[in-house]
C-alpha cells in the first residue's frame, strides 16, 4: 500500500485531473507507478512526465542503451517497481537476459557491444561515485556523441528521481507480482 492516498476522479482537483489526462493521453497510455504519486502535486507531475517523455520516447539513444541505463539506476536504488516495469522493456529493446540478470545481481555483465558496455560503466560509475572519470566520460562520448552523453546523464538523473518517488511513497507492485530484486 502506498503512503499516499489514492486519487480518484471524484477526489482530484481540476489541476490533478488535467495532469492525469495529459499523462494518460500521451505515449504512456495510463497513470500508474510513480505518476500516481506525483499527481498529488500536479505541477511537478506535469513537468516530470514531460522530461520522462522526452528521454524515453524522443531521445537520441537507442532503446537498448536507454534501458541499460534505466536498469543500472533502478538497481542502484533497489526500486522494485522500476525494475518490474523496465526489465520487460529492456528485453523488448534487445537487451540480453544475461545482461539483465547480471545487473539484477549487482555483477558486471559481459557485453558484446562496446556502446552497451560504455553505458553500463558510465551509469554505474555516476551512481556509485557521483561523478565519472575522464576515461569513462571519453569512452562514452566516443560511443554516444556529446548529445548522447548529455542524454545518458539525464536518464540517470530522471530515473533516480523516479526511483526515489517509488521508494519513498512505497508504490506497490501490481497484485500477484513478487519483488524482482534481492539485496
Amino acid at each position: 500500500m502506498s503512503r499516499l492516498s489514492e486519487l480518484t476522479p471524484e477526489t482530484m482537483t481540476a489541476a490533478q485531473k488535467e495532469a492525469h489526462d495529459a499523462i494518460a493521453s500521451g505515449p504512456r497510455g495510463s497513470v500508474r507507478g510513480p505518476f500516481a504519486a506525483l499527481l498529488h502535486n500536479p505541477v511537478v507531475a506535469n513537468q516530470v512526465q514531460q522530461v520522462g517523455a522526452a528521454l524515453r520516447f524522443n531521445g537520441v539513444l537507442s532503446g537498448n542503451l536507454r534501458e541499460i541505463a534505466i536498469l543500472v539506476t533502478g538497481r542502484f536504488w533497489t526500486a522494485q517497481y522500476e525494475w518490474y516495469a523496465h526489465a520487460k522493456i529492456a528485453r523488448e529493446e534487445g537487451v540480453g537476459d544475461n545482461v539483465i540478470d547480471a545487473i539484477a545481481q549487482r555483477r558486471r555483465p559481459s557485453f558484446t557491444k562496446s556502446d552497451e558496455a560504455a553505458v553500463y560503466e558510465f551509469a554505474t560509475e555516476l551512481h556509485e561515485k557521483q561523478n565519472v572519470s575522464d576515461n569513462t566520460f571519453d569512452w562514452a562520448k566516443e560511443q554516444l556523441g556529446e548529445d548522447g552523453v548529455v542524454e545518458l546523464t539525464a536518464i540517470c538523473g530522471y530515473y533516480g528521481l523516479v526511483s526515489m518517488v517509488l521508494n519513498t511513497f512505497q508504490i506497490p507492485l501490481p497484485d500477484g507480482e513478487a519483488p524482482p530484486l534481492r539485496d
